[in-house]
């Protein structure tokens, strides 16, 4: 409400009610010399048409770029039906359960989230409520570091450069030395992680696909960190490869988190996201966030309970294992939905996402592009060539993206670019990025 425009008789009114007997009472707290006494340079307020017809106006100037951008959140087909069922005001007002028994549909569809990312990972049990994958992995060097008395964990040069940086802010916290093992060819150098790893290495956390979309040898790493009875990290921070690479689980991973913002969530400049974490059921009271059990009520009929809780808002914050004060529910429940709409598909979408990405670097090498590592990769890859910033640059002119620039994260990768293709990059699109580069080069 609007003091000004109120009649003299209801002012005062007001300010008897509140117990103030004019308004700039209720700024008395404020020191005079810092009070602005002088009106704001605003302009005058606009009317309902002229505010839409200035929202168009600057709407005008946004530009769609066609994109092939991933680093760690990728854009993907959401289907309608998501959308809709999402937005429905039964999940929208039951944010967060916090008086579980009355909140059985969000305390479904996070059991159903964490019966398919445990189904994905093929470990034992999954969570909820995390932010993204960044503290998800941090969390999960935590959990690992849990009723231990070690002093480092082991993180590859290969992680997101996002995510390094958040580990290593928790980890400072808690007074855990971050060791960063070097890597080669673009992928994780093993023999320098072994020298790495001693008696004192809770866990060692590796991404695959890596950084730059390359498939680590995970078998190998699980190797390396039991034979110090460490714990096995693996992060991915694009799920959909979970389509058709081999399960965590089979590789010995002893913990699987990332980000799961591709699972129905939108690329929504940065976020929101959606980090998971499963594990095995060694640690199922050592692990943050929500996990949510089936059981029966008192007439024997299926129900949804909050089994584990285990956060400051519910104990003694010492006894927390997380400081998350969120819930990434809606987000969860998006990828509900959408995995039940993929199903099996998920097989045949993880292939056409790599062919995409096949396609596209051998045209780009065709075209004068060099690719440095020779692995296999899942939808990304890394392509490099002499002055690669202009002709970003000159492609975003002609309306694409075409990657993501690697020098300012790694320094020895000068001219490098990270290219993501999804199935939102079609044959005839990356044909048109083709004839675009043949006019900026």
């Amino acid at each position: 409400m609007d003091y000004t425009a109120l009649s003299d008789s209801d002012r005062e009114q007001m300010l008897n009610v509140i117990g103030v007997r004019s308004i700039d009472e209720l700024f008395a707290d404020i020191p005079e010399q810092i009070r602005l006494n002088a009106k704001l340079n605003l302009p005058e307020g606009l009317s309902d048409i002229e505010v839409e017809n200035h929202l168009r106006i600057l709407a005008s100037k946004n530009v769609v770029l066609k994109s092939f951008l991933g680093a760690g959140i990728y854009r993907h087909y959401i289907p309608a039906v998501v959308d809709e069922i999402a937005r429905r005001g039964e999940f929208f007002t039951a944010y967060t359960p916090y008086q579980p028994e009355v909140s059985q549909g969000t305390l479904t569809a996070i059991f159903e989230y964490q019966t398919m990312i445990a189904r994905l990972t093929g470990l034992d049990i999954a969570n909820a409520s995390m932010y993204d994958g960044a503290t998800a992995t941090a969390e999960s060097l935590l959990l690992a570091l849990r009723g231990k008395e070690c002093g480092n964990v082991v993180i590859s040069e290969t992680l997101h450069p996002h995510y390094r940086e958040v580990v290593r802010t928790y980890m400072r916290a808690a007074g855990v030395e971050v060791r960063t093992c070097s890597m080669q060819e673009g992928k994780t150098d093993y023999a320098r992680m072994a020298s790495l790893i001693d008696s004192n290495t809770a866990a060692v956390a590796i991404q695959s696909p890596n950084f730059f979309g390359l498939i680590e040898d995970v078998s190998t790493c699980a190797d390396i960190a039991h034979k110090e009875n460490a714990k096995l990290v693996q992060v991915i921070a694009e799920p959909l490869s979970l389509g058709i690479l081999k399960r965590p689980d089979a590789l010995g991973a002893d913990i699987a988190c990332g980000e799961a913002q591709s699972f129905g969530n939108y690329v929504g400049f940065g976020g929101p996201l959606l980090g998971f974490i499963a594990t095995k059921e060694e640690f199922v009271r050592k692990m943050p966030g929500r996990l949510v059990g089936k059981s029966v009520d008192e007439e024997g009929k299926e129900a949804y309970v909050l089994t584990l809780q285990t956060r400051e808002q519910h104990i003694r914050r010492e006894r927390a294992t997380s400081n998350i004060c969120s819930n990434e529910g809606l987000c969860a429940l998006r990828a509900v939905i959408y995995l039940s709409l993929l199903g099996n598909n998920i097989r045949r979408l993880a292939r056409l996402n790599h062919q995409l990405a096949a396609y596209l670097k051998h045209k780009l090498i065709k075209k004068g592009f060099v690719a440095p590592f020779a692995a296999p990769f899942f939808n990304e890859f890394v392509v490099c060539m002499h002055g690669i910033e202009k002709v970003c640059e000159r492609l975003s002119g002609e309306g694409y993206e075409l990657g993501f620039l690697l020098e300012p994260y790694y320094p020895s990768m000068r001219d490098c670019v990270l290219v993501c293709a999804t199935e939102m990059n079609s044959p005839a699109e990356i044909d048109a990025l083709i004839a675009a580069l043949e006019g900026v080069m």
